[in-house]
């Protein structure tokens, strides 16, 4: 399972109110190849449920997973920064077994 924190679920509210998105927009969250650290997160909105996808709803708010993407991604949590050291949002991934000093790729 993915779960969100409460920071990233008021972000997240904020970001679908400022594009006009209803609430069948959830978030699509991915793992591709690349960045400083081997693999990188992605994370759109989307509203629609892709053939293969893991499907999970914390909070209100549905989250998208390809499989392929879950295998490196189960059992993280969505959190969001607005403070002095960074902000946006980070995963904390318990799979990860070595971060980049930005947070936006990892390596297992």
């Amino acid at each position: 399972m993915i779960t969100i924190s409460d920071k990233a679920l008021e972000q997240i509210k904020r970001l679908k109110a400022q594009q006009n998105l209803g609430d069948d927009y959830g978030l699509r969250i991915s793992v591709k190849g690349g960045g400083c650290s081997g693999l990188s997160y992605g994370l759109d909105f989307e509203n629609e449920m892709h053939k293969g996808d893991q499907v999970f709803e914390d909070k209100g708010i549905k989250l998208f997973v390809d499989m392929k993407s879950f295998l490196y991604l189960a059992g993280t949590q969505l959190d969001f920064s607005d403070g002095l050291n960074g902000k946006g949002f980070h995963f904390v991934n318990p799979n990860a077994a070595r971060t980049c000093g930005c947070g936006e790729s990892f390596s297992v």
